[in-house]
């Protein structure tokens, strides 16, 4: 039986006014993602691969078109039912970690469950488990200005799996790492998916990780042209 589709796109369009200047970034893009999939998006810079990444996490909104999270259309929630969605659907990795310096790493990754109104109690026993798994519980009292950027991109990965979402969309996240340092990280998530059935979309310039996530999606002026299982 086919797994159901998490996250779906239709038709999406996204155009940007600079000026006189009307930017037509994405061109009616389709777009499907089934429980526990790993894809990789791939284009030029300028292709549109983040501006849908954005769209698709409920971070920005279509001109035209529509998303849909578990069934959701995004299009037809509220703004307070689309952060609860996001908060307990989708997990985001950007390649800067985008962790907040004047917090220790626990706190870090503890943050979404405390959003999420779970305890200090609960939220903090959660985030020593995954810091643990990730293998960061010798450095979790730390903060991320004493870290590796390895370091800083695994706990980065941990905040995004500590709610246990349905997806993980990840924007270049290892741009900034030594290709040894990616390759762990990239081995890191692929586990995680294993053992925790969450989906992966990853807009990567990285032949080479890309093809470890199995299929991968070209983009080019807006659109999706090709897909390709590796």
């Amino acid at each position: 039986m086919n797994n159901p589709m998490i996250l779906e796109c239709r038709q999406l369009t996204k155009r940007y006014q600079q000026g006189i200047l009307d930017v037509e970034v994405l061109k009616g893009v389709n777009f499907s993602l089934a429980a526990g999939e790993r894809v990789a998006i791939m284009g030029a810079s300028g292709s549109g691969k983040s501006t849908l990444l954005h769209l698709l996490g409920g971070l920005d909104k279509p001109t035209q078109g529509e998303v849909f999270l578990k069934g959701v259309n995004l299009n037809q929630v509220n703004a307070t039912k689309l952060a609860k969605l996001r908060n307990q659907a989708l997990g985001f990795i950007y390649q800067s970690h985008h962790l907040l310096g004047e917090f220790t790493v626990l706190e870090n990754v503890a943050m979404p469950l405390l959003i999420a109104n779970q305890s200090i109690k609960q939220a903090t026993l959660g985030a020593e488990q995954l810091l643990e798994r990730v293998g960061l519980g010798h450095r979790m009292r730390h903060k991320p200005g004493e870290l590796s950027g390895g370091e800083r991109q695994r706990a980065a990965v941990a905040r995004a799996l500590i709610n246990r979402p349905a997806v993980i969309l990840a924007d270049e996240p290892t741009g900034n790492l030594d290709s040894k340092t990616a390759e762990q990280v990239y081995q890191l998530m692929l586990e995680l998916n294993q053992e925790l059935q969450v989906s992966l979309l990853v807009v990567t310039h990285d032949h080479d990780l890309a093809q470890k996530l199995g299929k991968v999606w070209h983009m080019e002026d807006g659109l999706i042209v090709g897909h390709e299982n590796v």
